[in-house]
């Protein structure tokens, strides 16, 4: 027999991520003209649906060698020493302290930790609601929304700083499959 966190309608249980139908996107601004996006293609994340909200927790691990913003050149510059120093900073991780919310709309706190450093970060969120898929699972479908500063992580452009804006907005477009 399973149970069912009321709030959210989910079987209670170990989530996987459908790494085929999920994404992590991000924008940043370029000369204060316009944004640059990108995104990361290695991805694991699990959300664990307790009995109640205050005993679910969403944890997700990204590769920062996996950026892809569309430009080889941009992204080997990007992971280099001078920016995002890939050596130092190999992944990002999240780590949800509080999901709170009801119907479609949520909100998901909690600590983003990139190299060394970690921060509290709050999402949007958008239950999509569950789908069923025609080998029996069920999966549930989230986007979320957030932003983080650069500085705050110790990440800056050096002399180029005025050339790279300091928000970089997260998109998080992401399927999750039902315990069996």
């Amino acid at each position: 027999m399973t149970t069912e966190t009321t709030a959210l309608q989910l079987t209670a249980g170990r989530w996987a991520l459908d790494p085929f139908h999920s994404s992590v996107g991000f924008s940043i601004r370029h000369l204060g003209v316009s944004k640059v996006r990108g995104r990361f293609a290695e991805v694991d994340a699990e959300l664990v649906v307790g009995e109640t909200l205050d005993d679910s927790t969403i944890t997700a691990t990204v590769a920062i060698a996996s950026i892809d913003t569309g430009n080889a050149d941009r992204d080997a510059h990007v992971l280099a020493p001078d920016l995002l120093d890939v050596e130092k900073r190999p992944t990002m991780t999240f780590r949800s302290t509080r999901l709170r919310g009801e119907g479609e709309d949520w909100s998901l706190e909690g600590e983003l930790t990139i190299g060394e450093v970690t921060k509290p970060i709050t999402f949007e969120v958008e239950f999509g609601g569950i789908g069923d898929v025609f080998d029996g699972s069920r999966h549930a479908g989230f986007e979320a929304t957030g932003e983080i500063r650069r500085s705050d992580y110790g990440i800056n452009f050096g002399a180029g700083e005025a050339l790279l804006g300091n928000v970089v907005k997260i998109q998080l477009d992401v399927q999750f499959v039902e315990p069996k």
